[in-house]
């Protein structure tokens, strides 16, 4: 591995206590193994809310380099759909500035297939980024702006110059810019992370936003939403790089893909996410990888005693 590259990049996650750890095991693994230059790059995951990271599950990651960050995050916060995520990214920001060029913020449900080298921002972009995988809550160029996005708009302050369409990963719609909060390179002097989290602070319980936070998808979504606000009206689209759609693929989505980007498996991809696909006792009958990526992923979930 060249030298410099282990000073530019920090991998930054999460690991919750409470749920299944393996996400955090398999990322942390998937870098190690299959990240090339950037294979020993640093990684931290933060321990979000949930108990104690159980002491076998801490010497397991530590084992392969990780730093383990305790978290706690109190009150209202700590039940906030992702808002401990965007406390957790904007604490790894601010702690990096100065000693590294990049914060690679990544869903701890990522695994690492390839070397993510475009996550080394070239000069001039600040914030490397995937669009959503599907419209959900997005916001259509062909329609009017609707109440919800008019609000992010004006609390996160969006002129509308600033936008411009975006196509989502696998519904293939156009959009107005809506961003994945999963995959995100960042600049740490352009302090995006912190800004999102402070304005999601701040907006999570604004009290015009209530009737939206009646419905679950937007109670999960906002985060994403108003990290779209933030980029919008704090960064030019000159300083923003969207990364190739073999970035962040949604694995678990594949079979309503109707791109013509879908690939026949996974194994092209650079990163993919999942949603816990290792519960399914059939996963590899369902999964479309080689039997090499599946062997792997396999003696993976067996070591770490699945």
């Amino acid at each position: 591995m060249a030298p410099e590259a282990s000073e530019r990049l920090v991998f930054v996650s999460t690991v919750t206590p409470g749920r299944s750890a393996l996400s955090a095991f398999l990322l942390a693994e998937s870098i190690r193994r299959f990240a090339g230059r950037l294979s020993q790059v640093p990684i931290w995951l933060y321990v979000t809310p949930g108990g104690e990271l159980p002491k076998e599950a801490a010497e397991r990651l530590r084992s392969l380099g990780v730093e383990l960050v305790p978290f706690p995050v109190k009150g209202e916060a700590a039940r906030f759909f992702f808002l401990p995520e965007a406390m957790a990214a904007a604490d790894a920001e601010a702690r990096v500035e100065g000693e590294a060029d990049v914060v690679a913020w990544l869903g701890s449900n990522t695994i690492i297939l390839r070397e993510p080298s475009h996550l080394l921002l070239p000069p001039g972009k600040r914030i490397g980024y995937r669009p959503v995988h599907i419209t959900n809550v997005g916001s259509p160029v062909d329609r009017p702006l609707d109440a919800f996005w008019s609000l992010i708009y004006k609390r996160c302050g969006v002129v509308p110059a600033s936008v411009f369409p975006m196509r989502t990963h696998v519904d293939g719609a156009t959009v107005r810019p809506y961003f994945n909060a999963g995959c995100l390179a960042v600049r740490p002097s352009a302090r995006l992370l912190q800004a999102w989290r402070d304005r999601l602070v701040e907006l999570h319980g604004d009290q015009e936003f209530a009737t939206f936070l009646t419905e679950e998808r937007y109670r999960i979504f906002m985060h994403q939403a108003v990290l779209s606000g933030v980029i919008l009206a704090g960064y030019g689209r000159d300083e923003l790089l969207e990364l190739p759609s073999t970035y962040n693929y949604p694995s678990h989505l594949h079979g309503e893909d109707i791109t013509v980007g879908r690939p026949e498996q996974l194994d092209g991809m650079v990163s993919i996410r999942h949603e816990g696909f290792f519960r399914d006792p059939y996963w590899e009958e369902a999964m479309q990888a080689s039997k090499e990526l599946k062997d792997w992923i396999r003696e993976t979930l067996v070591r770490l005693g699945d």
